[in-house]
């Protein structure tokens, strides 16, 4: 018994002296010299009560937020996580994967169908046929399955109400809905055919995610925005592809071309104006 208890405790002193020599390869420093907890400990900032009689005007508009603009680009890269920072796409399918955000049938953008996270990913592969050449020279047709990879998202749909409280006196827009969107690719060919959407977010209840994932910060890296904060702020360029109507037409059903841009610019001149004229100077 005496020496049973000789080499427990022996076991024990050479635990402790391994967890000594080698702390590295239990825990990895720290990259930077303090912990970032900010934006992991930020709550979204609640919208201001809006009363239905308090709503004088409000308009719908559907807008197309490119990630290959300049502005936008923030929120494409990196394109594979680092540092603690991840795209605007990867923060989305983790908080789709763990139940945190809820995704909706991307058939319409009113959120009447909801997707388990299983559905979204099998929406999400691809079916790719390529020509592989057998021994004797010919060729035959194989089809294989392409995983999802979040780089292959380069635009967003986004959805949001204009309105003018009286009670405040302000015109303000609340984002409703966002939808990442992908190169609608035919699987024989290999063409582009259009644009395809993959599901809808409701982004009130996505702001409970995004408002914990930092944003990059060109100028100053210890003062850096959340997803969250870049929307609330509007810090991101779009450009409007339909409006509220009683034909539920896109800008592109009745306008092409230049005109179709001088349309989205009208309606979004259309809106600053309106505000103006409330006023007298």
């Amino acid at each position: 018994m005496k020496s049973f208890r000789i080499v427990a405790i022996a076991l024990v002193l050479v635990g402790f002296a391994f967890n000594k020599a080698f702390p590295q390869v239990l825990e990895s420093p720290r990259d930077n010299f303090y912990d970032k907890v900010w934006i992991e400990e930020k709550k979204p900032i609640p919208y201001p009560f809006i009363r239905e009689a308090d709503v004088l005007w409000s308009k719908t508009v559907w807008q197309v937020l490119d990630l290959r603009e300049k502005i936008n680009q923030p929120l494409y890269f990196p394109i594979t996580p680092m540092k603690g920072r991840h795209s605007l796409m990867q923060v989305l399918m983790d908080g789709v994967k763990k139940g945190q955000i809820t995704p909706y049938d991307p058939v319409d953008d009113e959120f009447q169908t909801p997707l388990n996270p299983e559905d979204v990913e099998s929406l999400l592969r691809r079916q790719q046929t390529m020509q592989i050449e057998r021994e004797d020279g010919s060729f035959t047709d194989t089809t294989f399955t392409v995983e999802f990879n979040t780089a292959d998202v380069k635009k967003f749909r986004i959805k949001e109400s204009w309105f003018f409280d009286t009670k405040r006196s302000v015109l303000e827009v609340r984002i409703l809905g966002i939808c990442p969107v992908r190169d609608n690719i035919d699987p024989a060919t290999g063409e582009i055919r259009g644009d395809q959407p993959l599901f809808w977010i409701y982004f009130p209840e996505a702001r409970d995610v995004l408002v914990n994932h930092e944003v990059f910060n060109r100028f100053n890296d210890a003062q850096r925005m959340s997803y969250d904060d870049l929307f609330i702020r509007r810090q991101f360029n779009s450009f409007i592809y339909k409006e509220s109507n009683v034909y539920e037409r896109r800008i592109s059903d009745y306008y092409t071309g230049l005109d179709a841009l001088l349309e989205a610019e009208r309606i979004k001149n259309d809106i600053r104006i309106l505000e103006h004229d409330l006023w007298e100077y």
